[in-house]
């Protein structure tokens, strides 16, 4: 799906550079960066892992809208159970590396980590 609006490709990387993707990291080290963000997060975890490696700042991974309406809509059909899958999903975007995951669910895993 293309933007509804604007030129994204000025800032966006190549998907399939994922040394780029380091490489603008530590330019934002460089700039004096605090925290540093992978977006999205799923498809982009080997970039997650390698970015974490490389600076040791606390990252971020924005694990965005259609990732997380992707296990909804695969759990409405019966495909997949979609408690699991999230969880599953999440904990593997913090093993990659992320010390902080952005994303919809939060709601949903702060109510299932207080009932446990």
């Amino acid at each position: 799906m293309r933007p509804q609006f604007g030129d994204r490709s000025a800032y966006q990387l190549d998907p399939g550079n994922g040394t780029e993707g380091v490489r603008e990291a530590l330019a934002d080290v460089a700039e004096g960066a605090d925290v540093l963000l992978v977006k999205p997060a799923v498809p982009y975890l080997d970039v997650v892992w390698r970015v974490k490696q490389a600076t040791g700042l606390p990252l971020a991974a924005y694990h965005v809208s259609g990732e997380y309406a992707m296990v909804h809509a695969a759990a409405q059909r019966g495909w997949v159970d979609g408690d699991r899958v999230m969880a599953e999903t999440l904990l593997g975007i913090r093993r990659a590396g992320a010390d902080l995951v952005i994303t919809y669910a939060a709601g949903w895993l702060a109510r299932r980590l207080q009932s446990a």
